[in-house]
Formats: C-alpha cells, sequence, structure tokens
C-alpha cells in the first residue's frame, strides 16, 4: 500500500516510493529505493522535501494519521498533475541568458551525476529507472523553452573525465531543441530528448581507459568501441524499451551516414529515420565541440562550418539546416571579428537575424590590446558593425573563451 507521510515521519527500512515536489529539490538520482542508510535520512531531512509516498509492500510501514492512498488513486492525482504541468510548459515565461545560465547550471550539475548513476546501474546489469531520465529531460525542455540557447551552451563545459555523461545530457538537449524546429508534437519532443539521453548507454560496458584514452585507439580497440550501438541497444530492450522506439532507433543508429559508410548497419539515405538522422547531427556536434582527452574542441561557429561541408555524405540536408536554425551561423561561444577590428565572443542570438547575433567585444586587433568589454545587439538599428570572420581561439592563445562568455557563472 502506497502511503504519503512527512519527512518527519521517516525511518530506516521504509521503501520509498516517491518524493513529493520537483526533482531538482531532492538529493538524490533514484526516485525509489529502501532507505537503509542512516546518512541518505539525514539529507531527506536536510532537503526542502517535506512529503514522500512510501510503500508498506516493500519495506516496514510508518504508524501516523494520514490517509493511506491506493495506487490507482495516486496515478489519477499524479495524471492530472502532469496535464497541468504540460499547460503551465506552454506559458513559462522567457528568462535572459543570464538568468537561464544560473538555473542551467544546476539543471547540468543534477543531470550529470544522474547519468553517471544510470550508467554505474547498466554497468552493473541493473535496471535503469527511467523515471528520472524523464525527469532530467522534463528540466531540460523547460530551460530550452524559457531559453533557448544558455543550457545547450553551458553543457559544452565538460571535465574529461565527465565527458561520457555530460556529452548524453547535451545530446538531449540539442535534440529537443532540433525537434522543436522540426515541428514535432510535445510527446515526440520528449521523446527525442530520452533518444538523446539513451543514445550511448552502450558505452557502459566499455572499459574507462578505452573512453578516456588520450592517444589514438588501437584497431581492436576500435572495433570495441563501435560495438556501443549494438550493447545500448541490446540494454535497452533487456529493459522493456519497445523496439519500434525513437530511443532504440537512435541507439543503435546515431553512428550510420547517408553514404552508408557509418555503422554498425551500413544504412543508406533513407533506410536512416529522422531521429536518428537527428541523432547523428546532435552527437557529432557535440563530439567535436568538446574538449576530448586527444584533442581540444573546435569553436563552434567552425564546427557547423565543418559539419556543413559534410552534409549529404555525411548528414541529412533538412535536419542539418533545421540544426544551423537552433543554434545559429554563430552559436554562443564563437570568436570572431568584427568590422571595426574588434574581436568578440558570441552571447546569444539576437531576434532579428541569424547572421546578426549579441557579442561582447574584448579585444581590439588594430591596437592589439585588450579593450573594456562591452555587449552589443548586431540586429539593432543604427549598429554599423557586423561580423566579418570566425576566428579560431587557438591563433590567439584564447584558451578560456568560455569564461568571456559565461563569466561568473562557470565560478563553482
Amino acid at each position: 500500500m502506497l502511503k504519503k507521510i512527512r519527512v518527519e515521519d521517516l525511518r530506516l527500512g521504509v521503501y520509498i516510493a516517491e518524493f513529493c515536489g520537483s526533482w531538482m529539490d531532492h538529493p538524490f538520482w533514484r526516485t525509489r529505493f529502501l532507505l537503509s542508510d542512516p546518512h541518505d535520512l539525514k539529507i531527506i531531512r536536510a532537503s526542502h522535501i517535506k512529503e514522500v509516498w512510501i510503500d508498506s509492500a516493500k519495506g516496514k510501514d510508518v504508524g501516523c494519521t494520514r490517509e493511506s492512498a491506493s495506487l490507482d488513486h495516486r496515478k489519477s492525482g499524479v495524471d492530472a498533475q502532469l496535464e497541468k504541468a504540460a499547460d503551465m510548459r506552454h506559458h513559462l515565461p522567457p528568462t535572459t541568458m543570464e538568468e537561464e545560465l544560473l538555473q542551467a547550471k544546476t539543471i547540468l550539475h543534477l543531470s550529470k551525476n544522474a547519468v553517471a548513476e544510470m550508467f554505474s546501474e547498466a554497468r552493473m546489469g541493473n535496471a535503469v529507472d527511467m523515471n528520472v531520465a524523464w525527469n532530467i529531460v522534463e528540466q531540460i525542455s523547460n530551460s530550452i523553452v524559457r531559453n533557448p540557447s544558455a543550457l545547450i551552451s553551458l553543457s559544452r563545459l565538460k571535465k574529461l573525465d565527465e565527458y561520457t555523461y555530460m556529452h548524453s545530457v547535451a545530446v538531449s538537449a540539442l535534440m529537443m531543441a532540433l525537434a522543436r524546429e522540426l515541428k514535432f508534437d510535445d510527446a515526440q519532443v520528449k521523446e527525442a530528448g530520452i533518444a538523446g539521453l539513451m543514445h550511448d548507454l552502450g558505452k557502459s560496458d566499455i572499459p574507462q581507459e578505452i573512453l578516456n584514452k588520450p592517444g589514438k585507439l588501437s584497431d581492436s580497440e576500435f572495433e570495441l568501441m563501435k560495438s556501443h550501438p549494438q550493447r545500448g541497444g541490446q540494454t535497452l530492450l533487456a529493459q522493456g524499451v519497445p523496439g519500434d522506439s525513437a530511443t532504440l532507433d537512435v541507439c543503435l543508429h546515431h553512428h550510420e551516414k547517408m553514404d552508408g559508410s557509418g555503422y554498425p548497419y551500413g544504412l543508406v539515405g533513407d533506410q536512416i529515420s529522422i531521429p536518428a538522422k537527428m541523432g547523428a547531427v546532435c552527437d557529432v556536434y557535440d563530439a567535436i565541440t568538446s574538449n576530448r582527452p586527444y584533442r581540444s574542441g573546435w569553436d563552434p561557429s567552425i564546427a557547423l562550418q565543418k559539419m556543413m561541408s559534410w552534409t549529404g555524405n555525411h548528414f541529412d540536408s533538412v535536419v542539418f539546416h533545421a540544426f544551423v536554425k537552433v543554434l545559429g551561423i554563430y552559436p554562443a561561444g564563437s570568436l570572431v571579428r568584427l568590422s571595426s577590428g574588434k574581436l568578440a565572443v558570441v552571447m546569444e542570438q539576437s531576434e532579428g537575424s541569424l547572421l546578426k547575433p549579441v557579442v561582447r567585444t574584448f579585444y581590439s586587433v588594430n591596437r592589439a590590446r585588450k579593450i573594456s568589454p562591452v555587449v552589443m545587439d548586431l540586429s539593432r538599428p543604427g549598429c554599423d558593425e557586423s561580423i566579418i570572420q570566425r576566428e579560431d581561439p587557438r591563433d590567439w592563445d584564447l584558451t578560456d573563451v568560455h569564461a568571456l562568455c559565461f563569466g561568473d557563472v562557470l565560478d563553482d
């Protein structure tokens, strides 16, 4: 029997079926587990959570005066809340880049930890808690609705030892933003997010020393690495993910290429589904713009330029063009040179033009020195500045362009 109780009534030995409140308010990646650790009990009581659902059939009962609830009754209440939340999502107020970066930082931190635990469970042969995955997708989706650029831009910042987990979160965000641009309905957008989150689940079977190897993989190591789509697909099927789902499709086929040179099946053109084509674009973009053990990430606008040259052979042109509309010609974090001879970092896209984003100037090429930063919207009437070319940060010995873009948000 499920019962809602106050946190102060919690005792060791009870089975927590669900936390009441936002996923971001409770300190655990899991939503269901047997409460057996005194430290966990202390953490819950110190959190913002006031009530939890417990299942007396799976753990100890707690005597209290609160009414019990049947599973059907509880589900009807949850469904009503979901319908209310779905309606609210359409009316989430937009936020500024600066405001959303702060929320995005929290979402990414929680999501990274949750995905790390999910991969750990998969590595040990345990079931992945899909409720957690849906919670992550919900938070990412809401952030994208409030400000499309903030979380996507911030997700590029990855420590080398957390790349696999943060990459999954980043691809999830990119998939949902792209799905919105392609006019998917709400359910399809969320499914695209889950697909992105799970697309590399098969890497839980790949040794860490191979995943994080600083040099070139040997032939045998590369063959093992190439097995991760099928390994992930087997894990998802074993956990009951439908065989016709976008989640399984993207997991299996995000390394397929339009010309048939991809893997694991060498699919060609329309043999590859739209979600898998989306997964290919999002996966490659995040991979090549992120720092890896064996190379530094590319500047975002240079990465898009490179990917455009691969379109047709590697990527579907319709999907890729929609992806460019999502990020802009010069994505946030790109280094550019303006017509005045100033270097600037792109802060976010403007409403006026994909070619005229909001930028922050910081260096004068003509005077060869730093200047006081100025933020300007190149699309505003009267602005006589324009972007004349992309710049590679390495040509200017800039190792921390992100700090110029995100400022204090990067501080721990």
